[in-house]
């Protein structure tokens, strides 16, 4: 992989920004498809997503063909550098955060912890064959879920991107929290199969 991680970071979000209108929106419903098709999809419980911006794919179609027993979240940035997770349905109100992404507009005392939830889509910038994945560069993820590297699942992490984000070959840092797998549009890698 290139060492420069900047430029790859650039590279990547230009290709999902540019992808066209109408194929996103079909992306979205056949990403959905494959997220409920997880073998560890739960039936109940908390699941967090993301709200798409800077061209994520999206989980609206997700979202809504959640089982009912299901509570959808989304992630607030916390001052310790963690994400909490607020319950989110469309119509509540919500409340930009520091980088204008949107989150719910809920006290500090109704927020969840990343241990509460049972699985967490999380957008990527970039990945690999392997599951290895390139986020923003800003910690979130692998500080909130760094438990997971001396326990097993849940919450089931799973990363959601657009095929032309795939890269050949990204290297893991230490403190990447590995995903148990990442699903786009028309595939879905399980990275507990993988090696480093």
């Amino acid at each position: 992989m290139t060492a420069d991680r900047t430029a790859l970071r650039r590279e990547l979000r230009d290709r999902r920004r540019a992808l066209p209108a109408a194929r996103r929106i079909e992306a979205a419903d056949r990403l959905a498809a494959h997220l409920l098709a997880l073998p560890f999809a739960p039936q109940e419980g908390y699941v967090a997503g993301y709200w798409a911006s800077d061209g994520e794919i999206a989980l609206h179609a997700w979202q809504l063909r959640l089982p009912r027993e299901c509570i959808y979240c989304l992630p607030v940035l916390h001052d310790d550098g963690r994400l909490r997770f607020g319950p989110w349905r469309p119509g509540d109100p919500l409340v930009s955060n520091r980088h204008g992404i949107p989150e719910p507009d809920l006290a500090p005392v109704s927020l969840l912890e990343p241990e509460q939830m049972g699985l967490v889509v999380a957008p990527l910038v970039g990945f690999d064959e392997r599951g290895h994945r390139l986020g923003m560069g800003g910690g979130w993820y692998d500080r909130s879920f760094a438990f997971r590297q001396r326990q097993v699942a849940p919450p089931w992490l799973v990363g959601a991107a657009f095929d032309a984000q795939r890269v050949d070959l990204l290297d893991r840092a230490d403190w990447d929290v590995a995903l148990d797998a990442v699903c786009t549009e028309t595939i879905t890698l399980d990275c507990s199969r993988t090696t480093a």
